[in-house]
């Protein structure tokens, strides 16, 4: 028993298991609350150099207005739109409705879509 420790895979272990809609928005639902806890960074530290002068503010504004801000800042609401929408699923999932992995399975590529027509919409008012 102790000498076989360490030639069973752990359980569950992603080797066995085939990834599935519901485990994939799960990984991504977690990620999306990092990436907007790093935007909320962002927006502290730009409203920060608004505080602190001109000078800074502009530094900061650069940066955050280049083309490389704007990949972040599209990022960022990917992220938001994201987690919104897969979070009005586990609140519909949470009253006892869409459990039957049909509709789960419906229920996540929904997610997609309404974040992809969220992030569109956005772009088109901007």
């Amino acid at each position: 028993m102790a000498g076989s420790s360490g030639k069973r895979p752990l359980s569950p272990h992603l080797t066995i298991y085939r990834p599935q809609v519901t485990s994939i928005l799960s990984i991504f639902h977690r990620a999306s609350g990092v990436a907007m806890a790093a935007s909320g960074a962002l927006i502290v530290w730009w409203l920060l150099a608004a505080a602190t002068g001109p000078e800074y503010f502009e530094f900061v504004d650069g940066l955050l207005t280049s083309w490389l801000g704007g990949l972040i800042m599209l990022a960022s609401a990917v992220a938001f739109f994201f987690h919104f929408c897969n979070g009005l699923r586990h609140m519909w999932w949470d009253i006892g409705w869409g459990m039957e992995m049909d509709q789960v399975t419906q229920s996540g590529v929904l997610v997609l879509v309404g974040t992809g027509l969220l992030t569109i919409i956005l772009l088109l008012v901007m």
